[in-house]
């Protein structure tokens, strides 16, 4: 098993999580999360005044999912949450060593 963990700008949530979703993955958790990269901090206006968005707002996904998945589900993300410009986030994959279903005491896959 893998878990993913997608850090994407919030405004492309909606068809990422869509997408996810079409490849039958179970469930996923969502956070909103503020952090910075590589991206140096940038600025906008508001209200007349400029403002420095030094930690700005992002979306993070983490899914859980059998290991045949892996390169579906990375493609779904990088063609959904894409668009070209600094600060379209990172994925993170690591190696899950088990899962227990805490209602049925089921293990592995049949967890997730």
């Amino acid at each position: 098993m893998i878990k993913l963990t997608c850090w994407i700008r919030p405004h492309r949530l909606e068809p990422v999580k869509a997408a996810i979703a079409a490849l039958n993955v179970n469930g996923m958790s969502v956070s909103d999360v503020r952090g910075c990269g590589v991206a140096p901090e940038t600025t906008s206006f508001f209200g007349g005044e400029e403002h420095v968005i030094a930690l700005p707002l992002r979306a993070k996904v983490e899914v859980v999912a059998p290991d045949a998945l892996k390169d579906a589900i990375i493609e779904a993300v990088l063609k959904h949450a894409r668009t070209g410009e600094p600060g379209d986030g990172k994925i993170i994959v690591e190696r899950v060593q088990d899962a227990i279903r805490i209602r049925t005491g089921e293990r592995g896959e049949a967890a997730i």
